[in-house]
């Protein structure tokens, strides 16, 4: 059993580590978003976090680099869609609707080009409608299953 325990802790422990340096990448963002009157607390950085790591589970996919929470928060914090009222909400939609993406585009697409992708869509065709957005997100892997690119 103490085996168990140890390597128990050491993995609690690494976990505690990674949750803490997401939330503190996340705050990190308040400076920018700040200047569109969005900011998050601690505790919405927290939740985001765990909406990332329950997505990225459900979707059996691994992160080496930290996630894209931060990503997110940089490309949308401008959009004329988010307001304070919807800003953490949205985030959570847009964080699954990510990694549902990538996972639907066999992974053919960056990160970057990703994100682009979707905050062109949300501001323009979509006009901040995440339903409308999801839809383009089938459209796009279709299109990538049949040998488009984006």
């Amino acid at each position: 059993m103490g085996n168990h325990y140890s390597l128990l802790t050491i993995v609690t422990g690494n976990n505690a580590l990674m949750e803490r340096q997401a939330v503190d990448k996340i705050l990190a963002c308040n400076a920018e978003s700040e200047k569109y009157g969005l900011v998050l607390s601690e505790q919405q950085a927290l939740a985001l976090t765990r909406t990332q790591t329950t997505v990225l589970n459900e979707t059996k996919r691994i992160e080496f680099n930290g996630g894209i929470v931060d990503k997110m928060i940089s490309a949308f914090c401008d959009s004329p869609y988010i307001t304070a009222d919807n800003y953490e909400d949205t985030l959570h939609e847009l964080i699954s609707l990510f990694y549902e993406l990538k996972n639907n585009t066999w992974d053919k697409i960056s990160d970057q080009a990703l994100i682009t992708f979707m905050k062109n869509e949300f501001n323009s065709h979509c006009h901040g409608s995440l339903d409308m957005l999801a839809g383009e997100a089938f459209c796009l892997a279709e299109h990538i299953h049949c040998g488009g690119t984006i």
